[in-house]
């Protein structure tokens, strides 16, 4: 059965201070009232991150991760955190290929494999985002647009390995726009995307993928979202800086 998964990334958000009353709260909130079959992750910029992993450690079904990681372990390449560092501090988890990476920073599907490889290879589990954008979704093809994303940067692993990847689906259109896509097309790309997956790595393992939604995602719209077959939980942005409608989003269930 696939896990049950609601991330929080925080993007570039939060004082320090401001941080650890977050992930304070996040975790009491968490152990007291989220089902330990979901599963909860906080995704915080990386000056935190040691930090965290101390309050996740008390929490069985709460974890922490990084918002990216260098497609390279070790070298002159400043400014830039390794897998095998977030490893050694107790990080579980990396977003990989966010819209705002591809969009920002020119990250490659062929940088992305390679970003995925090293995150495996370390022990962290990728919550691998893609998505299109409003003119792409516009467009004929949008649905094999996304798709091809996946084939690029995932479909050289191995079954064993794949198998530890976490896919997010974000319609870049409806990232902080306060637009989300409806449930029934979010279901539709969803149900595609692991149809997908099955003509690659066989339906057994398709069905095993979790596929998490991300975009506009907030405590009203998660229930109906999170009852559709092949959503599995969310990726969510600006409603994880809010304690109680991240752990509610969490509990949509």
């Amino acid at each position: 059965m696939r896990k049950k998964i609601v991330a929080g990334n925080w993007k570039m958000n939060k004082t320090a201070e401001e941080a650890l009353i977050l992930a304070s709260e996040v975790a009491n909130m968490v152990k007291d009232e989220v089902s330990t079959d979901v599963t909860v992750v906080i995704a915080s910029p990386s000056l935190y991150l040691s930090t965290l992993t101390k309050y996740a450690e008390p929490v069985v079904n709460l974890g922490i991760s990084a918002q990216n990681c260098h497609q390279k372990a070790s070298g002159a390449y400043t400014g830039e955190i390794s897998a095998p560092m977030l490893k050694s501090i107790g990080v579980e988890y990396v977003i990989l290929g966010h819209s705002e990476r591809r969009q920002y920073f020119g990250e490659t599907n062929e940088q992305l494999a390679e970003k995925v490889n090293i995150s495996l290879e370390n022990g962290l589990t990728p919550i691998f985002c893609c998505g299109e954008s409003l003119d792409q979704r516009n467009a004929p093809g949008y649905l094999e647009f996304v798709a091809s994303q996946l084939t690029d940067s995932l479909f050289h692993l191995s079954v064993e390995d794949f198998g530890k990847v976490v896919i997010a689906y974000e319609p870049i259109w409806a990232i902080g726009t306060g637009v989300t896509a409806s449930s029934d097309q979010a279901q539709e790309m969803h149900a595609f995307l692991r149809a997908h997956v099955a003509t690659k790595y066989g339906q057994e393992v398709a069905d095993n993928t979790s596929i998490l939604y991300g975009g506009s995602c907030n405590e009203k719209n998660a229930p109906e979202l999170f009852s559709r077959e092949d959503i599995d939980g969310g990726l969510i942005g600006g409603a994880s800086l809010k304690s109680r409608e991240f752990v509610n989003i969490a509990k949509s269930f």
